[in-house]
């Protein structure tokens, strides 16, 4: 395989974005990439504005009249079922405004981290003020501190609620949010012990929130007493157990792991890894200086690492949006597609989020991917059902139909059209110079990432021919509906 700089551009903006949009494929023949590397990175400094979508209807019920917080307590049977209805509709107003987010902002560096984050940091309820601070948390913090986005993100009301600390109480310890900190957040299984859990289920004792997602500290719950986590003691609180987690060079050593095998690549080199580990430990945790150390590094434009990702359900959906510019006019439609392929926004199948990899891949899944360039250029009906998983189910069996239940979403419909529109202009532009013979490789290596050899004999029999705009709109969703597309 020819490894071209247009490839190895192609390459950092699959990673360290969702693809390059149309508007940028005329620059990559040409730009070195630490100069490209440096605009991902400028384009992704400013601070992101808040994604609100809660219904102000919502809102103003969770508020009295002096501005004073509503509690649950105190709202009608009758308030608490339009809180639940209203929520469910916002959470998918919510993922739907982030995929756009992740496809039309510039700061693709930073919507890439926080999906990462998203998935670090699962957490799944159906309170539409939990999610929107929680993402708000991450998008914000997702290039910045890992320590400052762990303190913050322990201390958000959807994890507390998610992990159940509003239950962890004195003389009543709950230790599930201690032992998740521990295992997936920070230092990893095996790193740690019982007591250790147990211990540290004593500090964060009177962590909780309220119901528009505040955190409140509940002093008459809190264990103020010695507590030993790690081989220290002290009369610690949650923020102290954060803090000797983060001193451990194991946290910094999990988190690189992680991050390779979603940046890098499935199979995990583990002196990248200590490397990597040692820099971020010594760099106190700053997240910007770590990615810069990924993705300026030679081996990171290694044959080995290039197209070696299977694309996850979210990043498939956005990258051919971004080099295909569309309008879709039934946004439900990718909530659906979502649902199918496994990957649904602020619903993760448990606290460990979405294993990736392979896992993407069973064989109704990869015929429907396979299928979905082809659904959007025709603007046909999803006709395919959700799977009826008990785990990403949380035993909701409420099929109906095509219809199916996700506590905290309502219901997805199934055979939904994607009514897309696609604007072809700046896509086509890239090839306006292509001598006609050459056309069919050279959609291929803008399309592709594994630069596979095209069989232009069996592309012949499915594309149109009949003008060269059509040739090329045919033969770029021909190639998208490849198991290659799959790959970046």
């Amino acid at each position: 395989m020819v490894i071209t700089n247009q490839l190895k551009n192609q390459h950092l903006l699959w990673r360290a974005g969702f693809g390059p949009s149309a508007e940028t494929l005329n620059l990559l023949d040409n730009t070195s990439q630490k100069s490209l590397f440096k605009s991902v990175i400028k384009a992704s400094s400013k601070m992101p504005q808040q994604i609100v979508v809660a219904d102000n209807e919502l809102t103003a019920m969770m508020t009295g009249a002096g501005g004073e917080m509503i509690k649950k307590k105190d709202l009608s049977p009758e308030e608490k079922k339009q809180f639940r209805k209203q929520s469910q509709q916002d959470l998918k107003n919510l993922n739907l405004a982030w995929i756009n987010e992740m496809v039309n902002s510039d700061a693709q560096l930073r919507e890439k981290m926080s999906l990462f984050w998203h998935g670090h940091f699962a957490s799944r309820n159906e309170n539409i003020f939990y999610q929107q601070i929680l993402l708000d948390i991450i998008r914000k913090n997702a290039l910045g501190n890992f320590g400052d986005l762990l303190h913050q993100v322990s201390k958000s009301a959807a994890m507390i609620n998610f992990l159940n600390n509003n239950q962890n109480k004195k003389d009543h310890p709950n230790e599930n949010f201690a032992r998740e900190v521990m295992e997936l957040f920070t230092m990893g299984r095996g790193n740690y012990t019982e007591n250790d859990v147990k211990e540290s289920a004593r500090a964060f004792t009177g962590w909780g929130a309220d119901l528009q997602g505040e955190f409140v500290f509940r002093k008459n719950q809190h264990d103020d007493g010695q507590k030993t986590v790690l081989g220290k003691s002290g009369y610690f609180d949650g923020n102290d157990v954060l803090d000797i987690l983060l001193e451990q060079k194991q946290t910094a050593k999990f988190i690189c792991k992680k991050i390779y095998h979603f940046f890098v690549n499935d199979n995990v080199d583990e002196q990248k890894v200590n490397w990597l580990a040692d820099r971020f430990y010594n760099n106190k945790y700053d997240i910007t200086k770590l990615v810069e150390d990924i993705f300026t590094s030679d081996w990171f434009y290694d044959q080995k690492n290039i197209g070696a990702i299977i694309k996850s359900p979210v990043e498939l959906l956005v990258g051919i949006r971004r080099m295909l510019p569309m309008q879709v006019e039934n946004a439900d439609s990718q909530i659906l597609i979502q649902r199918v392929l496994g990957q649904l926004l602020f619903y993760p199948p448990n606290v460990a989020g979405w294993p990736g990899g392979t896992n993407w891949i069973d064989s109704s899944a990869l015929m429907f991917r396979l299928r979905i360039p082809q659904i959007i250029y025709a603007s046909a009906e999803i006709q395919m059902k959700p799977k009826d998983d008990d785990d990403q189910m949380m035993g909701m069996h409420d099929m109906n139909g095509n219809d199916m239940k996700v506590k905290g979403f309502g219901k997805i419909k199934g055979g939904q059209m994607i009514n897309a529109q696609i604007n072809w202009d700046s896509f086509l532009q890239k090839f306006e110079k292509v001598p006609r013979e050459n056309l069919s490789s050279s959609i291929a290596q803008t399309v592709l990432q594994t630069q596979t050899s095209v069989d232009e004999t069996t592309l012949k029999k499915y594309v149109d021919a009949s003008s060269r705009d059509n040739f090329i709109k045919t033969t770029t969703i021909q190639l998208m509906s490849t198991p290659d597309y799959q790959l970046c």
